[in-house]
């Protein structure tokens, strides 16, 4: 079976929403190298291609709907201002909620297509006025379109003829009405307009829609016969029906349709089975439990008796008067909807899962897909009261008072972020906190923890498992904002543990929190054999393959609740979610197997109709992006980070080596030659932290050998992941390369260097490059060559790989990226080798002290080549275990 789950995406969406395309495969690329607009027309001039993914076809269709509303245009029109009827925001809705899994899926939202659809009209008005019209502009631009004509075929009511109660009539469009409307007149009138030889050709333009109809259609080609294709006439309910189920083939075929409002979105009002779920509370925790529903029969909202249902069931099939209103009947697909929602009441009623599946719009068991589009038509499921208050709790919980021993205010967006946490763990259900870097996840998570030990004193132990370069960074936070959770930190890195593997069970039992990493799990048996409180993974994507040890023993684990925290938009990958989910609420997605058929099942034929699992999944996430407008006046202009890191082993040995040898040297030197000696380990000592073959200059850079290499990629795998940009500064020329050659493994394209080297006229060309919205992602600085007199607005993250020790040069480099009247918010990140002089070095800076304030003045190397000796070694002397990972 092809994965379905594991598909690239070929076109993405900027953080700008802006379209761009960044790989090649059946000419793409080449389609959009004038840019988003021009590509989109490329796309909707070709023909659907199976074999593209999700993304090209879901853009295909925007571009198509675009040129389906140009085609009918008047020829004129195109000399003026172009009028393109853009589709009503509710009709866009439906787009954002169906599109398939996307790369930059999480900024798609109706004023993005509303922007696409703005610029699609700009650009191909502009191209009309150049060419000379219409048609033209098809020709050269969109050829298979050119086909497409003005042709309108009309269905309305007629009420006063109660044998035939619809009227016919096909229109032409001439142009436009004082208000800004088509001009539309009866089709015969064409025949006189073009009846000139001359004209011969337009008139078998725009008829030619109506032949290419009448080939599939026996109705058009019937009427085409008759000739009452060019008149006015009447029809009775059952061919009127016959019309209505023949519209997506004269769409198909170039004709506009224009029909009564109540036959919506290609089908009609009907008599639908509605199964109400969850009136009472369920029994059981989470997603386990039983849940009550009752059934019944209702059109557009209202019940129908028990003696209009029969009546339908024994009427006739098709259009049939119902209460003064039309509705589309089938005796046979109502009569199974009926039947099987009465099997289910039968069978003892439905599980919790199955539930929340219906709710959503997929099948009860994910699995017989057909079966259920033909019940979709004639049946929904709607929550009852109990299930209504749930559901409205993950979406807008009540508040939840911030624990009075917080050592933080949080900003509203935390707060509701609180409210989500704490319901979801007292409800039992898994949840996805999926915040956008820089938003707070670990301070929402820690509010959430003192909240439930001011709560429940007795409450069972949490466990938060993390990657190992995070666990000092929690520790940090939590000795800030919770200073009395008690933590247990089962690592090999603390100190006070000899042992991970046999720990001070009173200690456990003790504490608030017990911190792990995924490293370290897999080799405990102790975790799996207690019930924890709260189990919180952080960078849960560390578990999205399934079938990895650290995958497989988070799934051991028991716990009251789940929770998983993860920056990168995880429904744009749907591997990724079908393993967070099935750790957070086991089951609800089913096996990997049966997801997979579920997901083929989805994207089957020309619809890909997303919007069921969408549903599904989304109460289990919260996540707000930095762009959002609710948080954006929220947030401050600039965020600043710290990233710890480790040392790997080879680090840690090099370093420790170098302490020894300096504590040698010191002993022969005095005056200058020491001042020399000092300066010259200080160097030695940034170089290592960054990477040893920095020291060695072997020119190789692999990265399993620096912690710090490994953390960037880390950090840039989540910023690729949200289509974000990022500068990275580094002191050193030399190093340029190897980062932008890191970078490039992690973006999956290369980037951009920038340093002392670089001629004047290229550093503008890189600039405007980069400034792009489709240009590279990364731009690899030195700090004195780029830290003054760059614009770099594009970038959302600064990243200071190796420190100046100068903050004021460092926030000079960062204003690169960060300019007044940004609309984004800008994430600096500052990188600090843990227990080493980097670490040191940053506590004096934040302390003030008054060494810092030389550091502050004079830089780091001046302040530290006048210690004594003695303070000397001791300030640059390894800290073991808090520098190794």
């Amino acid at each position: 079976m092809v994965n379905v789950l594991e598909e690239t995406s070929l076109l993405e969406l900027t953080p700008g929403g802006v379209v761009v395309c960044r790989q090649e495969k059946g000419g793409l690329r080449s389609g959009f190298a004038g840019g988003e607009v021009p590509g989109l027309i490329f796309l909707a001039g070709r023909k659907r291609d199976e074999a593209d993914d999700g993304s090209v076809h879901f853009w295909r269709k925007v571009g198509v709907r675009f040129l389906e509303e140009v085609c009918h245009l008047p020829e004129g029109m195109g000399k003026g201002a172009l009028v393109v009827r853009e589709p009503e925001a509710t009709e866009w809705q439906e787009w954002v909620l169906n599109a398939p899994p996307l790369r930059g899926g999480e900024y798609l939202s109706v004023e993005v297509l509303s922007a696409v659809w703005e610029r699609l009209r700009q650009w191909t008005q502009s191209r009309i006025n150049d060419v000379g019209g219409i048609s033209v502009f098809l020709e050269a631009y969109a050829p298979n379109w050119s086909r497409v004509g003005r042709v309108t075929l009309h269905l309305a009511e007629n009420p006063t003829d109660p044998e035939n109660p619809f009227a016919f009539l096909a229109t032409y469009a001439t142009g436009l009405t004082p208000s800004g409307e088509l001009r539309l007149l009866p089709l015969a009138k064409a025949l006189k307009e073009f009846s000139e030889e001359r004209n011969r050709e337009v008139l078998l333009r725009l008829l030619s829609p109506l032949h290419r109809a009448s080939e599939n259609s026996p109705l058009i080609a019937d009427l085409i016969e008759t000739g009452n294709i060019f008149q006015p006439i009447l029809w009775s309910p059952a061919e009127a029906y016959q019309f209505l189920q023949s519209v997506p083939l004269f769409e198909e075929a170039g004709l506009l349709v224009r029909l009564p409002n109540w036959w919506k979105k290609r089908k009609g009002p009907r008599p639908q089975v509605a199964a109400t779920i969850g009136k009472k509370r369920t029994s059981g925790v989470g997603l386990e439990g039983m849940l009550d529903f009752s059934l019944e029969v209702v059109v557009d909202g209202r019940t129908l008796t028990r003696q209009e249902v029969e009546a339908l069931l024994d009427g006739e099939d098709g259009l049939v008067r119902l209460g003064g209103d039309w509705v589309e009947v089938n005796r046979e697909q109502l009569q199974e909807a009926l039947d099987h929602w009465r099997a289910v009441e039968e069978a003892g009623g439905l599980s919790m899962v199955e539930g929340m599946r219906l709710l959503a719009g997929a099948p009860g068991n994910l699995q017989s897909e057909e079966e259920l589009e033909a019940r979709r038509e004639w049946a929904f499921a709607q929550p009852g009261e109990w299930m209504s208050e749930m559901l409205g709790q993950l979406r807008s919980p009540d508040r939840a008072a911030a624990p009075s021993s917080l050592e933080a205010t949080l900003r509203p967006y935390q707060e509701k972020g609180l409210n989500w946490l704490w319901f979801c763990g007292q409800t039992g259900l898994g949840g996805c906190l999926a915040d956008d870097m820089g938003l707070g996840k670990t301070i929402q998570v820690l509010a959430a923890l003192l909240r439930r030990k001011e709560e429940s004193p007795a409450a069972k132990t949490s466990l938060l498992v993390v990657p190992a370069s995070l666990i000092g960074n929690w520790m940090r936070e939590a000795g800030t904002f919770a200073p009395s959770l008690k933590l247990f930190v089962a690592h090999r890195s603390d100190s006070a543990v000899e042992d991970p593997n046999a720990p001070d069970f009173a200690e456990v039992e003790a504490a608030d929190l017990v911190i792990t990493t995924y490293g370290t799990l897999p080799r405990l048996r102790w975790p799996t054999e207690r019930m924890w409180g709260w189990i919180i993974l952080d960078e849960a994507q560390a578990i999205k393959n399934h079938g990895t040890r650290q995958s497989r023993a988070v799934r051991k684990l028991q716990s009251e609740a789940r929770f998983a925290l993860t920056g990168t938009p995880v429904e744009n990958h749907l591997g990724d979610l079908w393993s967070i989910f099935d750790f957070l609420n086991p089951g609800l997605l089913g096996t990997a197997s049966t997801f997979q058929r579920f997901v083929k099942n989805l994207r089957t034929g020309d619809q890909e109709r997303f919007a069921p699992l969408r549903r599904l999944v989304s109460p289990y996430i919260l996540r707000r992006l930095k762009t959002d407008k609710s948080i954006l006046d929220d947030l401050p202009e600039k965020t600043e980070m710290k990233v710890f890191c480790g040392l790997s082993p080879a680090q840690a040995k090099l370093y420790r080596e170098s302490a020894k040898s300096l504590q040698q040297e010191l002993i022969a030197s005095e005056g200058m030659r020491r001042k020399g000696v000092v300066l010259t380990y200080l160097m030695r000592f940034k170089q290592i932290c960054n990477h040893p073959d920095q020291v060695a200059k072997s020119g190789h850079y692999a990265a399993a050998k620096s912690a710090k290499f490994q953390r960037l990629a880390e950090l840039c795998e989540e910023i690729a992941s949200r289509g974000e940009k990022v500068l990275v500064f580094t002191q050193f020329r030399e190093l340029t390369g190897p980062l932008e050659e890191l970078l490039g493994t992690v973006f999956g394209r290369p980037g951009l260097i920038l340093h002392g080297g670089t001629p004047v006229k290229e550093r503008s060309k890189r600039v405007d490059d980069f400034q792009r919205a489709e240009g590279p992602p990364f731009f690899v600085l030195s700090l004195k060559a780029g830290g003054t007199g760059l614009n770099l607005t594009a970038a959302n993250h600064v990243i200071h790989f190796d420190r100046w020790w100068n903050p004021a040069i460092e926030n000079q480099a960062t204003d690169r990226a960060f300019r007044i009247g940004q609309k984004r918010n800008v994430l600096v990140h500052k990188f600090i080798t843990r227990g080493t002089l980097e670490e040191k070095i940053d506590r004096m800076i934040e302390a003030k002290q008054q060494t810092a304030d030389q550091i502050l003045t004079g830089g780091a190397e001046t302040a530290l080549t006048e210690m004594s000796d003695s303070e000397l070694l001791d300030f640059v002397s390894l800290s073991i275990p808090g520098a190794t990972d």
